[in-house]
């Protein structure tokens, strides 16, 4: 089990106006535009806190329903109960001015290796350049 905790006022609007609270539809057809398996898993919310239960396909489906519901404006935490094969995932907030490099550096030990990041990143990061604060990323571990 594990708790994220999220920029409430950072990231995706999904919800359609200033004030809006997350609702579990909105938030599986973000999954599902995106094209991520959800198969096994499911989603509660409670105010700005969204719930993952269940069992997903594997760590790395796990790891990215939990940033794609997470990386949404109005979600303030993630709480997983979500079985998978493996460890707990390894996650970095962007942070004012941060590249992917700079990211690679920090939690890679090169700044090279940030493709590693973005790939790890895919479908919520179009681009390498396309990061903004208070985004959290999921780091892959070799």
């Amino acid at each position: 089990m594990g708790l994220w905790n999220f920029i409430k006022d950072s990231g995706k609007s999904i919800f359609g106006g200033d004030d809006a609270e997350p609702t579990k539809e909105a938030l599986e057809q973000e999954i599902a535009d995106l094209g991520l398996d959800a198969t096994g898993v499911d989603i509660t919310v409670e105010g700005d806190t969204v719930k993952l239960t269940g069992a997903a396909a594997s760590d790395e489906i796990k790891e990215k329903l939990i940033l794609a519901v997470g990386n949404v404006e109005g979600v303030a935490a993630v709480e997983e109960e979500v079985s998978a094969e493996g460890g707990a995932p390894v996650f970095h907030t962007v942070e004012k001015g941060d590249t992917l490099w700079a990211v690679a550096e920090k939690t890679l030990g090169h700044g090279a290796k940030y493709q590693e990041i973005f790939e790890a990143n895919k479908p919520m990061l179009s681009h390498p350049d396309k990061i903004y604060p208070g985004q959290m990323l999921r780091i892959p571990q070799s």
